[in-house]
């Protein structure tokens, strides 16, 4: 089961379905992992009812941040504002579906982290680790 969830990783990373730019948006957020340099950034676009009707990422890094950023793109379109809020790190693990030690756990939770700090509308740098635990 392992290699299933291995291979999906691989596949999201080398064909993410949610990379791009939403111009215009209405919430924007930014932020790296400086343990290892991966970088993601997230545009919504949010409707009348605070629920997500598009998203769309951007960034750098290896093949668990990338595909983690594109699978919870994928699972957030649709939910309202307080949803994704209430997003746990555990739901990013089952996403990816495999363990991970603690430096790659930081970059699975860099997506999680940059989008709940867009959501609760923070300014560049103050999202901190605590919205991912």
């Amino acid at each position: 089961m392992d290699d299933l969830y291995r291979e999906q990783i691989i596949d999201r990373y080398k064909n993410p379905r949610y990379r791009g730019l939403l111009d215009p948006h209405d919430i924007s957020y930014e932020d790296d992992n400086p343990l290892c340099g991966d970088h993601i950034r997230i545009d919504l676009r949010v409707d009348a009812n605070n629920r997500i009707t598009e998203a769309a990422f951007t960034g750098q890094g290896c093949s668990i941040s990338q595909a983690a950023a594109d699978l919870l793109i994928e699972s957030i379109i649709g939910k309202d504002l307080e949803a994704v809020k209430a997003l746990t790190k555990e739901d990013i693990l089952d996403m990816l579906g495999i363990q991970l030690g603690p430096v790659r756990l930081k970059c699975a939770l860099l997506s999680l982290k940059v989008v709940k700090a867009g959501v609760y509308g923070l300014e560049p740098g103050q999202a901190g680790d605590e919205l991912v635990e």
